[in-house]
């Protein structure tokens, strides 16, 4: 696909920004070429489906040129560490978003083993493989409202090199046999290097400071984030908002002054099949069982509930910070966490962070995710979506837009060579463009013009060889 001049939904996106970004820091508006520059990226995502300065060009069919591209991404003076937060400010505005809640996940980008420039580079689980593979691990937190879902925050996570070289150190003495009072201390961890957890504390904190006015119903995580600060920090920050998480089944709770695995506490008392809403559609059948018992790993009384949905085996136990919630509200509300796993697909599969995202440094991997997620929200101003929204029905979704995008795209390439003054002369200079940026020819490995294949045809000195 071509990208022409940006489409006026795109523009109207990056003016509604630049007023969000006066009235907060009235010294840093948008000069005219930032505006231009954000609007030709966001299209060329959409059209490309990556962050490459090179496919850039390609598209743009000569319009843009890699340097000046490069050049505005790395040297600028764009407001970067307000950008999304700006543009988070003009959505609530426009829809008119006064609540949601807000989920809370991580997930990985998979790099070259050789990679060296590209930050926050490390050892991540490869799940399909069950081995390892190098990496970028991505905290988002998410708004999840009685509209739509939109991602709000983001940040980094890099393990700390003093704490991974310890626990591979102390894996290996362990397997030697050396006692633990042998083996060196666990170091403390640097505050440089924070945990998942505190991660999406910090962005819950950063959210609630320039968000004031939107009211959250709760916070929800997976099990990574279920341990006892993140639930107590992050009631705190919102001033005991329900907290919903998960827990292992083998960690202990309190019985009638007995220690017990929650594990076992639900095999005494089993739940009951019950029909439970998902995510505000439809129903599916369940067994829920829930207590208020004393968590040790938490020192205080959580809400727990076991839940085992129809096909399934084993119980998934769901911690919740309050407790004046009912079973079935907690269960259900927990649901909307895959929301934020919705998002993780159509960002990384038509937003640009799926391929090509292979700008270095410490900057160059987080303005490239900015300007991915500008993607994200930017599709909330397209015409379409905005009747369906207005008119309380459901948002399209991203693969059907970015498709209408880009042939509205291509349609108004065409559309300016007809209506200009001169449109055989505007569709000759057209086509030369496009045979020289368009249509890159490569040369293949295939064909072997121009190389030495060797000689192949026997040696006249070797012929008796053959007969001995």
């Amino acid at each position: 696909m071509l990208i022409g001049e940006p489409l006026p939904f795109v523009k109207n996106y990056i003016e509604l920004i630049d007023e969000a970004i006066k009235t907060h820091c009235p010294d840093k508006g948008l000069t005219r070429i930032q505006k231009q520059w954000l609007s030709i990226c966001i299209m060329a995502i959409l059209v490309t489906n990556s962050v490459c300065w090179a496919r850039f060009q390609r598209a743009g069919i000569g319009r843009y040129r890699v340097a000046a591209l490069s050049w505005m991404f790395r040297k600028s003076g764009i407001p970067w560490n307000i950008l999304l937060q700006m543009s988070v400010c003009a959505i609530l505005r426009r829809h008119g978003i006064t609540e949601g809640s807000l989920g809370i996940d991580d997930t990985d980008k998979k790099r070259s083993k050789s990679t060296k420039r590209i930050s926050h580079v490390h050892k991540i689980k490869d799940k399909p493989s069950g081995g390892y593979v190098m990496g970028q691990s991505i905290v988002f937190l998410v708004l999840i409202t009685p509209k739509i879902t939109i991602p709000v925050g983001f940040s980094f996570f890099m393990p700390d090199p003093a704490l991974t070289a310890w626990y591979k150190n102390d894996k290996k003495l362990k397997n030697e046999g050396v006692p633990s009072k042998l083996r060196p201390p666990q170091p403390r961890r640097n505050p440089q290097y924070p945990t998942m957890p505190q991660i999406a504390l910090s962005l819950i904190e950063q959210f609630r400071t320039n968000h004031k006015e939107i009211r959250i119903r709760c916070i929800f995580a997976d099990a990574l984030y279920g341990n006892e600060t993140f639930l107590n920090q992050a009631s705190r920050i919102y001033k005991n908002v329900q907290v919903i998480s998960q827990i292992r089944s083998n960690q202990l709770i309190r019985f009638r002054d007995k220690k017990m695995p929650v594990k076992d506490y639900f095999e005494m008392f089993p739940g009951t099949e019950q029909k439970m809403t998902i995510r505000g559609g439809g129903q599916i059948s369940a067994t829920i069982g829930s207590a208020r018992l004393y968590v040790y790993a938490h020192d205080k009384k959580l809400f727990v509930i076991a839940v085992k949905y129809d096909g399934e085996d084993a119980y998934r136990y769901i911690i919740a910070s309050d407790m004046s919630w009912r079973t079935m509200d907690i269960v259900e509300a927990y649901t909307l966490r895959w929301l934020v796993e919705v998002f993780f697909q159509d960002w990384k599969g038509n937003e640009g962070w799926g391929r090509l995202t292979k700008q270095p440094g410490e900057d160059g991997s987080s303005r490239g995710l900015i300007l991915s997620l500008l993607v994200d929200h930017c599709l909330f101003f397209h015409p379409d979506q905005l009747a369906r929204l207005e008119n309380k029905l459901p948002a399209y979704t991203v693969g059907s837009l970015t498709s209408k995008i880009k042939v509205e795209c291509l349609l108004s390439v065409i559309e300016d060579i007809v209506l200009s003054d001169s449109p055989v002369e505007q569709f000759k200079e057209f086509a030369g463009s496009l045979g020289k940026n368009a249509a890159m020819l490569s040369p293949s490995a295939k064909h072997m013009v121009g190389r030495d294949l060797g000689k192949l045809a026997p040696s006249a000195s070797l012929k008796y060889r053959q007969a001995a």
